[in-house]
C-alpha cells in the first residue's frame, strides 16, 4: 500500500493539509524531517501514515501519558496496531506489551523520552526494526524554548546507540528561529527536509482585555457560552486555579481544576472529565495542555498573563484544533507581571536563560499594551511576516475604539525617566509622576525633581498603561532584568520635538472597563448547508458509541464529519467512505449505525438526497481547504474574476458550482470590490425582460420569476440581474 492509498483507507482523506505532503514523502524516501506546523495542523499524521508504509516499527517520543493513550485510541479506531509503554501500566501489563513488542504485534509504540535509556528498553530495542524515530514536541530539547526539559536530553544519546540509525523526524507547533536551529543540531539531523507550514490560526480570534474585575468579566463571557462550549481557563498558580474553581461551581458553572498539586488520579479523573465532555470547562496551570487532542475547544481565556509568547501561543493554540472558530482570551494585569516575575526568580537557570526569559516575558508584556494588529506581533515574534495591516480577527482590529492623541502625556513621562536618570522601572517612574508621598520616594529624593506630580489628575492605572503602551511602540526600553529599568530610545526624539504625535486608545487612557466587542464579527463556519437536527442525532449517536467503547466522542468522530453527515447524506459505503476522515476501519465499525439514522432522518423528512446535495458538500471541502491553507474564499474568486475568465472558468478552476461563484463575487462587491456584472450576461436584452418580471411577481424567491420567463434565460441571469441592481437577498 503506497502513501496516498493509506491516507485514504485508515485516515479516510482525499488530499494532504498544508506541508505534511513535503514531511511524509521525505521520509519515505528515507530522509529525516523537521515539521514546525501550528496546533490543529496535522502533525501527527506525518509520521503515522509513513509508519504504516514503511517496512520496520516506528518510535513515537512524547511527553505526555495523556496524548500516548489518546493517539492509541485513535490509531486502533483506524484499524492501526499502536501501543504505548509508560508509568501508568502496572508490571504484568508493561511485561505483555514488551512481549507483543518482540513479536512485531504493533507498527506504532509510544514511549516517553525518560524511559529511552533504561536498561529495559535499551536491550529491546536492540532488537527490534526501527525504521523511524518521531520526536514530538521538539521545542522541548532546546534550553532556549519556553518549556526545556531535560529528559529531552536522553534522545540523540538512544539514537546512537542503536545498531543502525533510523530516519529521524521532529515535530513542534511552537518555535522561534534560534529554537528550529538547535532542535537540527541537538538531535542530529542530516540534512533535514524542513516544512514550516506558518503559524497563523486564521479561525482563532485573538483578544486581550484590561479589566478592573476578572471574575466579574468573565463571569458575563459564560453568560453568553456555557455551557453550549467547552473552554480551558489558565491560571498562574495553584491557588488561583482552586480559588476559581470553587467560585464559579457557587455561580453553578461545572468546572473541575487541573494542577501539580492535585494526586495523580484527581488530575486523571478531572482531565477524563473534560475530555468526555462530562465537564465543559477546565480550570488549570500551565501542567496541563500538551498533547490534549481534543478539537472542539471553543474558547482558551488566560485569567493570568503566562511567561512569554511561546508558551501563550501553545497554550491558546488549544483552542479549535478542529478548525472552526474560536476565542483566545488574555485577561491583563500589572499584577500578573509581578506573579511571573517572582516564578522566574524560584527556577534554577543559568543567568543566559534567566536574561532570555525576562526578555520573553517583556515581549509578551508590549503584546497586551500594543494598540497594533495582535496577530501580526505573534507571528512577526516567530520570524513570520505579518499577512496584513488588519486580520480582521483580533481585539484590535476589531474594535473601532476612538484614538485620542496622548504626545503631551508621552511628553511628560520621557521628561521623568531621563530626569530620574534612568534609573528606574514603571512602578517608580508612575509614583513619581502621580506625586505619591510614598516613604521611599522621599527617601530617594524624586519628590524634588520637576516632574513630580505632573500627572497627578490620572489614575496610577492610566499612566502605567500609556508607559508600557510607549514601551511597546518603542519609544521606550525596558530591561530584561530581574528589575527592570526603563530608559527612552532614539524614537523618543521626534515626539520630545513635536514632529511626530503618539495615539492610544480613548477607553483605556479614561480607564473605562474593555467590554466585549458585542458583534463579535465571527466569520462562517466551514461547514455552512447541513441539517442541524441530523447533526444533533449523530452527535447523539456518537456519544452512546462513546460511553460504550469509553473512549473520547472525537476519537470516533470529530464534529466536522458529523457536519458533513449532515450535509450530504451519505445512502451507501461508497457515499459514507466519501466523508473527510472517515476510512475502511471506521466504516466497518459505525457505518451501518450512522448510515441507519440518516436515512430513518431523510425519510421522516422527506428529503431527496439530489446532485445539487452532492454538489453542496463539494463546495464545503473546497472551502475547508482554502480556510485550512489560511485563504480566503472569496479573494481566491476575486482573483479569478479579475483575470478575465468568464462565468463558466472561474466556476470550473474554483471547483464550486456557478450560483456560488456569483454569491462570492456579490460578497466582494459588498467589501468594496468592483464587479461589472454585466460581464456575464451574453444578451443585454435579457435585463429588461428580467426586471418586468421581477416587477410582476416581486424578488423574494427566484423560482416565481424564472417560471415567468423564456426558457433561454436561466436562474445564473436572474442573479446576475438582481446583484447588478442590488436588490434584496433572495433564496
Amino acid at each position: 500500500m503506497n502513501a496516498y492509498e493509506a491516507l485514504k483507507t485508515y485516515f479516510g482523506y482525499d488530499a494532504y493539509k498544508k506541508g505534511q505532503e513535503t514531511l511524509v514523502e521525505g521520509i519515505l524516501q528515507g530522509k529525516d524531517v523537521l515539521g514546525i506546523m501550528p496546533t490543529g495542523g496535522g502533525k501527527s499524521l506525518c509520521y503515522q501514515l509513513p509508519a504504516l508504509v514503511l517496512n520496520g516499527v516506528t518510535i513515537v517520543i512524547s511527553p505526555l501519558i495523556a496524548l500516548m493513550k489518546d493517539q492509541v485510541d485513535a490509531l486502533e479506531e483506524m484499524g492501526i496496531n499502536a501501543t504505548y509503554i509508560n508509568s501508568s501500566l502496572s508490571e504484568s501489563e508493561a511485561a505483555l506489551r514488551v512481549q507483543e513488542i518482540e513479536n512485531n504485534t504493533y507498527k506504532i509504540i509510544y514511549v516517553a523520552p525518560e524511559r529511552l535509556n533504561t536498561i529495559g528498553f535499551k536491550e529491546l530495542a536492540q532488537h527490534l526494526n526501527i525504521s523511524l524515530i518521531a520526536v514530538d514536541e521538539a521545542h522541548c530539547i532546546s534550553q532556549w524554548g519556553h518549556d526545556f526539559r531535560p529528559s529531552y536530553k536522553e534522545i540523540p544519546r538512544f539514537i546512537n546507540g542503536l545498531k543502525t540509525r533510523p530516519i529521524v523526524a521532529a515535530f513542534t507547533a511552537t518555535a522561534t528561529t534560534e529554537v528550529v536551529s538547535e532542535i537540527e543540531k541537538l538531535l542530529a539531523l542530516e540534512q533535514p527536509i524542513t516544512a514550516i507550514t506558518g503559524f497563523d490560526r486564521p479561525n482563532l480570534l485573538y483578544k486581550v482585555v484590561k479589566v478592573s474585575n476578572k471574575f466579574a468579566y468573565l463571569l458575563d463571557y459564560l453568560q453568553d457560552h456555557y455551557p453550549e462550549n467547552t473552554g480551558i481557563i489558565y491560571c498562574s498558580t495553584r491557588k488561583t486555579v482552586d480559588s476559581l474553581v470553587k467560585k464559579l461551581r457557587e455561580k453553578d458553572i461545572e468546572a473541575v481544576g487541573y494542577h501539580g498539586g492535585m494526586t495523580q488520579d484527581l488530575r486523571q479523573q478531572n482531565q477524563d472529565a473534560f475530555i468526555f465532555n462530562k465537564a465543559k470547562i477546565i480550570v488549570a496551570t500551565n501542567a496541563f495542555g500538551m498533547g490534549i487532542d481534543k478539537p472542539d475547544v471553543r474558547f482558551v481565556i488566560h485569567y493570568n498573563m503566562p511567561q512569554n509568547m511561546e508558551a501563550y501561543y501553545q497554550e491558546a493554540g488549544r483552542a479549535g484544533r478542529d478548525g472552526e472558530d474560536s476565542a483566545c482570551i488574555l485577561m491583563y494585569s500589572p499584577s500578573d507581571i509581578v506573579k511571573q516575575k517572582l516564578i522566574l526568580q524560584n527556577e534554577f537557570m543559568s543567568p543566559e536563560r534567566e536574561q532570555l526569559l525576562y526578555k520573553n516575558l517583556q515581549y509578551l508584556i508590549d503584546y497586551c499594551h500594543t494598540n497594533d494588529c495582535l496577530r501580526s506581533r505573534i507571528l512577526t515574534y516567530f520570524g513570520e511576516k505579518s499577512l496584513s495591516s488588519n486580520c480582521g480577527k483580533c481585539s484590535n482590529c476589531l474594535e473601532s475604539a476612538e484614538m485620542v492623541d496622548i504626545t503631551l502625556e508621552a511628553q511628560k513621562i520621557f521628561s521623568c525617566i531621563y530626569r530620574a536618570k534612568a534609573r528606574y522601572g514603571v512602578a517608580i517612574i508612575t509614583q513619581i509622576l502621580k506625586g505619591s508621598k510614598n516613604k521611599k520616594i522621599q527617601t530617594l529624593g524624586l519628590d524634588r525633581l520637576s516632574t513630580y506630580g505632573i500627572m497627578k489628575e490620572y489614575s496610577t492605572d492610566v499612566i502605567r498603561e500609556i508607559t508600557m503602551t510607549l514601551a511597546a511602540k518603542g519609544y521606550i526600553h525596558v530591561t530584561t532584568d530581574q528589575f527592570p529599568v526603563l530608559k527612552l530610545t532614539e524614537r523618543c526624539r521626534n515626539v520630545f520635538s513635536g514632529e511626530e504625535k503618539v495615539y492610544h486608545k480613548k477607553n483605556l487612557v479614561e480607564k473605562k472597563e474593555s467590554l466585549e466587542n458585542n458583534s463579535r464579527n465571527k466569520s462562517k463556519k466551514l461547514i455552512e448547508k447541513f441539517e442541524e437536527a441530523l447533526f444533533n442525532q449523530l452527535k447523539e449517536l456518537r456519544m452512546q458509541l462513546s460511553q460504550e467503547k469509553q473512549v473520547p466522542t472525537f476519537v470516533i468522530f470529530h464534529d466536522a464529519a458529523l457536519k458533513e453527515m449532515a450535509a450530504a447524506f451519505p445512502q451507501n459505503k461508497v457515499e459514507f467512505l466519501s466523508i473527510n476522515g472517515v476510512g475502511m476501519k471506521k466504516y466497518e465499525t459505525y457505518g451501518e449505525a450512522f448510515i441507519s439514522v440518516i436515512k430513518s432522518y431523510c425519510e421522516k423528512n422527506n428529503i431527496v438526497v439530489a446532485e445539487s446535495i452532492k454538489e453542496n458538500i463539494k463546495e464545503v471541502k473546497v472551502a475547508q481547504q482554502d480556510k485550512e491553507q489560511g485563504l480566503d474564499r472569496y479573494v481566491l474568486t476575486y482573483n479569478c474574476y479579475e483575470e478575465g475568465l468568464p462565468l463558466e472558468a472561474i466556476s470550473t478552476k474554483r471547483e464550486m458550482t456557478t450560483s456560488t461563484i456569483l454569491q462570492h463575487l456579490k460578497k466582494c462587491e459588498e467589501k468594496g470590490k468592483s464587479i461589472d456584472w454585466e460581464r456575464f450576461l451574453n444578451d443585454p436584452s435579457k435585463e429588461t425582460k428580467i426586471l418586468k418580471a421581477i416587477e410582476t411577481v416581486g424578488f423574494e424567491k427566484l423560482k416565481p420569476i424564472k417560471e415567468a420567463l423564456t426558457e433561454e434565460i436561466t436562474y445564473d441571469d436572474i442573479r446576475i440581474i438582481i446583484y447588478k441592481n442590488k436588490l434584496s437577498k433572495v433564496n
